[in-house]
C-alpha cells in the first residue's frame, strides 16, 4: 500500500511559494540564498526512494516543462517514475509515464494508495496539499524549513483546521535549514 509524502520548501513563516524563483513572486528563488549541500543530499535520496510523483496541474505544468530536458540521477528518476496529476482541467499530461487522477481528491488518491506500493510523493502544489491535509490523506511531511521570513506569499497550511503532528526526525543541514519530518497524531 502507498503513502503520500508531502515534501516542501518552506520559510519560517510558512511561505513556500515559488523557492525556485520560476514564478514570477516577488521573493522568487529564496532558498538559494542559503547553502545546501546537506539538503540537497536529503532531496536526492527522497527522489529515489519515491515510487510514483503525485502534483497540481500548476506545479505538474511546470515539472513537465524543466524535467524531460535534464539529465542526472535526479533528473533521470523524475523522467522515467509513474506521475499522476490532480486536475479539474487537463486532459492529455504529455510528459511520460503522467496520468490524471480521476473523480474526487479523497475516492482518487485513496485508490491511488491501493494501487502504488511505496511513497507517493507531492511537491509544491499548494492547493492540493490543502486539500489532501484536510481529508486526513497525508501520511508524512517532510519540511525543509529556512531561516528567512517572507512576510508574503502562497501558505502551506490553509484554514484546514487544527491538525495534530508528531515529529519523527529532525537535523540541521547547510546555513541553518532545519528538515523536519511529521507523521500525523490520529490519537
Amino acid at each position: 500500500m502507498g503513502r503520500v509524502v508531502v515534501t516542501e520548501f518552506v520559510s519560517l513563516d510558512g511561505v513556500m511559494e515559488d523557492p525556485g524563483g520560476a514564478e514570477d513572486f516577488e521573493h522568487g528563488g529564496w532558498t538559494f540564498e542559503f547553502e545546501n549541500a546537506g539538503g540537497m543530499q536529503f532531496k536526492l535520496d527522497e527522489a529515489l526512494a519515491t515510487e510514483a510523483l503525485l502534483l497540481g496541474r500548476v506545479t505538474y505544468e511546470g515539472f513537465a516543462a524543466a524535467w524531460p530536458s535534464r539529465d542526472g540521477d535526479f533528473a533521470d528518476k523524475f523522467n522515467s517514475m509513474p506521475k499522476y496529476v490532480v486536475s479539474s482541467t487537463l486532459r492529455n499530461p504529455e510528459w511520460n509515464n503522467s496520468k490524471v487522477v480521476e473523480g474526487e481528491l479523497a475516492e482518487g488518491v485513496s485508490k491511488l494508495k491501493q494501487e502504488v506500493d511505496g511513497d507517493i510523493v507531492v511537491h509544491g502544489s499548494a492547493q492540493l496539499v490543502q486539500g489532501l491535509l484536510e481529508r486526513d490523506l497525508v501520511d508524512e511531511l517532510r519540511l525543509m524549513v529556512f531561516p528567512v521570513v517572507l512576510g508574503s506569499g502562497k501558505r502551506l497550511f490553509g484554514e484546514s483546521g487544527k491538525k495534530r503532528l508528531r515529529l519523527v526526525d529532525s537535523k540541521v543541514v547547510g546555513d541553518g535549514i532545519a528538515i523536519q519530518v511529521y507523521e500525523p497524531d490520529r490519537a
